[in-house]
């Protein structure tokens, strides 16, 4: 009998960053009259104009606030947040209007959203996931939940839900495989059948099946240093224009895969899960591989990287749990009752696999999202400077473009980020892991000397113009002073020789007296004419003290403003 799976539940995850001084300018009428990005968020996805020929918004529904409002024992925010500290609590759960500050404004800084599909079953109908490559591979399988999370720094994770029973392991194997890709690489990947030649979102049972959106990559092409995107992805988010590069996809061209898998232990040998074919379709469902004979990478190679990346803490009862850069997941034998947890309450591994497990990996595949774009903008500001630098035409916009991404490493280190999130070992454990797989403490060491080297040359620049403006003062207040000097050498009242000669001269000396007038005047005429010279030569460094301008409160576009400004230079 063929190895069977009872239960494959994946979230394929799919991290982005949205330009946020892009989609104030181009929506001024959301954004017009709001302080912050995040305030308009509700407003903008509930009418934004792209929603109304949007195939999604259409025919499932547009995406809804999904906040926690029910905080008693039996409510999903009460079993969720108590695993995690206050502090967690505070920052990384959307509670909507349920806690808000003594000024107004909401606790929470980030925005959660769902595209309800419950009211689909009503009516009999389902949204089924569809992928099929080149040599006629087939996959179905149910979406159950579209969540979309967004923070107020920009990030955003789009979460699709999917779900499917009694399956062959190698049908749940190659579905996680082959629907996490968002674009393929290449052609070659295409005719292979490595990538899918076909994605699909469809709405079957109860009446007519109707296609929603349907991607069969005929033309890939670049969109500047964008990819194309599948339009599983794009119709999706389709409150966001992609074309006018309002977001863009942070990782390669494959989702995130966060699974479950259920093996039948009916089809499988007694004491499977102690076996070292246990390990090895372990090692397939980690690494997001395909079913097949042994290991798919070198056997030593793979137990080794198995031993840092496996959680081994319920291994003797069959559930593992495993973790790298692009995946994570959870492997267990059937359903049984779990110690004092009873199954008839629903299988525990499965619940925490749904819940507060599935939080950690938001929260960690946030941390990694937000370095990612950290490094991104740090090397345009980096580049902006490094031109600027060697035409001396550093300017204000320049030091608010540095200032900003300073404040906001700076929110992000003191707000978003901790490096232990929950109260229970367990919990914590697989933070960790992950975290490690995802190398966050290293990136976020690497990301703040960075930013600590980019405010150092910023500093060196000001301060060799500072010096240069000193040195200008220098001079010209030698020459003014010197000036003053004989202005008022020739202006004291002196009498006898002096006077009879420059004030008063005898007739036939008056050249003397119109000589000296006009030596003296010479001097103060161009002393005050190369204070002006000066002055207006370098006018950038004294406007800002003459004519203090209020900053901007609503700031361009880092990705657009940089690339106007290259193209001018």
């Amino acid at each position: 009998m063929e190895a069977q799976a009872l239960h494959l539940h994946s979230y394929l995850l799919f991290p982005f960053s949205v330009d946020k001084e892009a989609v104030t300018q181009d929506h001024q009428r959301v954004w017009g009259d709001k302080d912050h990005w995040i305030d308009g968020l509700d407003e903008w996805i509930a009418d934004h104009g792209h929603a109304a020929g949007s195939p999604v918004a259409g025919k499932l529904g547009k995406w809804q606030r999904d906040a926690f409002r029910r905080f008693d024992m039996d409510s999903f925010a009460y079993q969720d947040m108590v695993f995690f500290h206050p502090f967690v609590r505070r920052v990384f759960f959307d509670t909507a209007d349920s806690f808000v500050l003594e000024s107004g404004e909401a606790e929470n800084n980030l925005k959660v959203y769902q595209i309800p599909l419950m009211h689909l079953g009503e009516t009999g109908r389902q949204l089924i996931f569809e992928a099929e490559d080149a040599r006629g591979r087939m996959a179905r399988v149910r979406v159950t939940d579209l969540r979309l999370y967004l923070f107020a720094n920009g990030i955003g994770i789009l979460s699709l839900g999917v779900e499917a029973e009694h399956i062959p392991l190698a049908h749940a194997l190659w579905i996680n495989e082959m629907m996490r890709k968002v674009y393929p690489s290449s052609g070659r990947q295409l005719r292979e059948g490595r990538t899918p030649s076909r994605l699909a979102l469809r709405l079957e049972g109860g009446g007519e099946p109707q296609t929603i959106v349907d991607e069969t990559f005929g033309k890939c092409t670049m969109r500047g240093y964008l990819p194309p995107l599948a339009r599983t992805i794009t119709d999706l988010l389709y409150f966001l224009n992609y074309t006018t590069q309002e977001f863009e996809p942070i990782l390669d061209e494959r989702m995130i895969v966060y699974s479950y898998l259920s093996v039948d232990p009916s089809t499988v040998p007694p004491d499977f899960d102690q076996s070292e074919e246990y390990e090895t379709l372990m090692s397939r469902f980690l690494y997001v591989d395909r079913i097949g004979d042994g290991y798919r990478y070198e056997s030593d190679f793979t137990r080794d990287a198995m031993r840092q990346q496996v959680y081994r803490r319920w291994a003797h009862q069959g559930t593992l749990y495993g973790f790298t850069s692009y995946s994570n997941v959870t492997l267990v034998m059937g359903r049984f009752n779990c110690d004092e947890h009873q199954l008839k309450e629903g299988f525990l591994v499965h619940r925490m696999f749904m819940s507060r497990y599935y939080l950690t990996v938001i929260v960690a595949l946030f941390y990694r999202a937000t370095l990612l774009d950290f490094s991104e903008r740090t090397a345009l500001v980096s580049r902006t400077l490094y031109k600027r630098f060697g035409v001396a035409k550093v300017t204000e916009t320049d030091t608010r473009l540095v200032a900003r991404l300073m404040a906001e490493v700076q929110l992000f280190s003191n707000y978003w980020f901790f490096s232990e999130l929950a109260n229970k070992d367990e919990e914590q454990e697989h933070f960790v892991m992950q975290c490690a797989a995802y190398r966050l403490h290293s990136m976020k060491t690497e990301m703040e000397q960075e930013i600590e080297k980019l405010n150092t040359t910023l500093e060196r620049i000001y301060q060799l113009r500072s010096t240069e403006s000193i040195n200008r003062l220098a001079m010209l207040s030698m020459i003014l002073g010197g000036g003053a000097m004989i202005t008022g050498f020739f202006g004291m009242n002196f009498e006898k020789g002096f006077k009879n000669v420059f004030f008063d001269p005898p007739p036939g000396w008056e050249w003397m007296h119109f000589i000296s007038i006009g030596v003296v005047s010479t001097l103060t005429v161009g002393s005050m004419l190369f204070a002006i010279f000066l002055v207006t030569r370098n006018w950038p460094d004294y406007r800002g003290i003459l004519m203090p301008q209020p900053p901007k409160t609503k700031e361009e576009s880092l990705r657009r403003t940089i690339g106007q400004k290259e193209d001018e230079d």
